[in-house]
């Protein structure tokens, strides 16, 4: 499982026109990638350190601060570049296996308290934000 992770001051994803999830104070901006090996060990891990990483300002967590997260399924993470100039897409996981994958990540973070915004898994979305910093990490468990 791969994340990008960006602290924000304000995020938000459309759908069709449509604002489907948004946050409008500081938080992370979570960009989620899952692949074949993944499972709920994963997930946990992930939503684990999401939860706590001490990405916000002054090395705060989302766990000390309440800061929300507004988490976005994005299999092209996983997409391969090495060769060629077509991106190939064949260690991002099939979108059965990765949906219920990232819904669980959700699932665990708001279990752990958490304020959790999603988009749409498998829609094409815009995902707009305002990064603070600029401070982006790559998280992969």
């Amino acid at each position: 499982m791969r994340a990008v992770v960006s602290r924000v001051t304000e995020a938000s994803v459309r759908v069709g026109g449509e604002t489907v999830g948004k946050i409008e104070e500081p938080g992370l901006l979570v960009l989620l990638g899952v692949t074949h090996s993944d499972g709920s060990e994963q997930a946990g891990r992930m939503a684990r350190k999401l939860h706590e990483i001490r990405a916000l300002r002054d090395e705060e967590s989302c766990a000390t601060t309440g800061a929300p997260l507004l988490v976005v399924s994005q299999f092209t993470l996983y997409g391969a570049t090495r060769k060629g100039r077509r991106p190939s897409w064949t260690e991002a996981a099939r979108p059965e296996q990765a949906e219920p994958l990232v819904a669980e990540v959700v699932r665990l973070l708001r279990e752990r308290g958490a304020q959790v915004a999603t988009g749409s898994f498998g829609a094409m979305m815009e995902v707009a934000s305002v990064n603070d910093g600029p401070f982006t990490l790559l998280i992969d468990v």
